[in-house]
């Protein structure tokens, strides 16, 4: 069956590079022409029976270059993006809580099963370099920006200037494992009372059930937090969490701007602005950044992928905005019949 991603690839002579987003929950993955066009693009779950993280990566892999192939084209190199701590330059996730990866050389093991050439980064950095990039567009760029994407986990990037502040061992970023409540909630990191198993929008939805509610999504609590003391509890709970660890972030590193993203980002003023007031209670004796939400959505860590596959070579100056935009038209074209576009 034709469809209008399947109509661009058919007219489209580009080369085409395979962005993939990891995530604890879902892995998405399109394929992206160097202007931003989508040719195909799939959501899995990222663990599914059997099949664990990896396997899914293969999965989207496999999809994508399958609808590729059906038209005719082909793939010319992949981007990754990974939570946990990750080696851009070797390609290895070092250590990932949520998908129990250690010292897996993900480029490596790409490159042996697809023949294709792969650049890995942390998936805040990916999203980052998505976020900074919108905002250059929309004429608000600023000379360092932290990104805090929120999902099944929680990370941060630091893009100061024109660089990354990426640490000794290139594990900066690993803001969801900072300490804000001492002998606080386990963690699967190993530590307890991290930021993450409080705010991260998983563990939302886990305490609140924990306390007898029903919901699928963090959203479902957000929205209950006028009629129902045990979400507004989780919830204060949340931002407190994350108000403490954007505290310490500001005040080591001092970003000229704080960006929420992932899908707990979509909460906006309902998050924002109970945040930004006990951030800066924790913060009396400086300026706090402005807190604000994402303007590249929950596909940040998947557009910034696409930037990062195409290396030196760099794509499109339009690359962003126009790949955001097909991103949004596919979601909106496949509606609820599923999580698979393509």
């Amino acid at each position: 069956m034709s469809t209008p991603a399947a109509a661009r690839l058919a007219a489209t002579p580009e080369q085409i590079a395979l962005a993939i987003d990891i995530g604890g929950t879902t892995i998405k993955g399109a394929a992206l022409t160097r202007s931003g066009e989508m040719c195909a693009e799939i959501t899995v779950p990222t663990r599914e029976q059997q099949r664990g993280p990896l396997d899914g990566v293969r999965l989207v892999l496999t999809e994508l270059q399958r609808e590729l192939g059906e038209h005719g084209r082909e793939a010319h190199r992949v981007g990754l993006a990974s939570p946990g701590l990750i080696d851009t330059p070797t390609g290895t996730v070092g250590y990932s809580a949520n998908l129990g990866w250690r010292d897996l050389a993900l480029t490596d093991i790409i490159a042996a099963e697809f023949g294709l050439p792969a650049v890995l980064l942390h998936d805040a950095r990916a999203g980052a370099v998505a976020e900074r990039s919108a905002l250059a567009a929309a004429g608000e760029p600023d000379a360092s920006l932290a990104f805090v994407p929120i999902g099944t986990g929680i990370a941060a990037a630091l893009v100061d200037g024109d660089r990354f502040v990426t640490g000794g061992a290139g594990g900066a970023g690993e803001f969801g494992h900072i300490v804000v409540v001492p002998g606080g909630e386990a963690c699967p990191c190993g530590l307890a009372g991290c930021v993450e198993i409080y705010a991260s929008a998983a563990n939302i939805v886990r305490r609140y059930r924990e306390r007898g509610g029903v919901a699928s999504g963090a959203e479902q609590v957000a929205a209950r937090i006028p009629t129902d003391p045990r979400a507004a509890e989780v919830w204060s709970d949340a931002v407190d969490a994350l108000a403490r660890g954007l505290a310490a972030l500001t005040a080591i590193l001092d970003p000229a701007r704080i960006v929420i993203g992932g899908g707990l980002g979509l909460a906006g003023d309902t998050l924002l602005i109970p945040l930004r007031a006990r951030t800066r209670t924790l913060l009396p004796w400086r300026p706090v950044p402005p807190i604000g939400a994402s303007a590249t959505g929950a596909r940040a860590g998947l557009v910034g992928a696409g930037v990062a596959a195409w290396g030196e070579e760099g794509p499109d100056a339009g690359f962003v905005a126009a790949a955001i935009r097909h991103l949004e038209e596919a979601s909106g074209a496949a509606g609820n019949h599923g999580q698979r576009a393509s």
